[in-house]
């Protein structure tokens, strides 16, 4: 069988408040972006997208998090998400909204996109550094932006067909 043609959604969590990102959880995010689809899309949009739609990847301590839908409902999920608007997580509500930084066909594509915003964001960092320590921190996270060569098990991974 072929593998079906899917879309990568990266995405950060921003919020003000500290507590947000510690207890982001993919079942919540998944929620909150369901919720979203569903109030903007209605049934329609949200059958189209629930297909195959999953968070793939979640760092709560970044505030990172890669999504999986379809090729053909990508755009459907990418237009609602500026209408998340609180992640819930044990009776808890808090106010955040999902930035999406890259659309992407593969996985890896993805990684290599992050490495390249994060390297980007550490540089901006390091020109506002106000000591020497905090500098060599920076500098330190900037030589480990590293890509390692991983095998998919999963299955997951196909080929970039180049569109987006």
């Amino acid at each position: 069988h072929t593998a079906l043609s899917r879309r990568y959604v990266l995405c950060e969590v921003v919020s003000e408040d500290p507590r947000c990102r510690q207890c982001i959880e993919d079942r919540a995010l998944g929620l909150a972006v369901r919720d979203a689809i569903a109030r903007v899309h209605g049934d329609y949009g949200l059958a189209c997208c629930s297909i195959s739609f999953t968070v793939k990847y979640l760092n709560a301590y970044t505030g990172t998090v890669l999504l999986r839908c379809r090729k053909d409902s990508y755009r459907l999920l990418c237009s609602a998400l500026p209408f998340v608007r609180h992640l819930e997580s044990r009776a808890q509500r808090y106010p955040c909204f999902l930035n999406t930084l890259h659309v992407g066909g593969t996985i890896r594509t993805c990684q290599k996109f992050l490495i390249q915003y994060n390297r980007t964001q550490l540089l901006r960092l390091l020109q506002n550094c106000t000591n020497e320590e905090e500098r060599q921190c920076i500098q330190k996270s900037l030589l480990s932006c590293s890509l390692t060569e991983e095998q998919s098990q999963s299955g997951d991974e196909e080929e970039d067909d180049g569109t987006e």
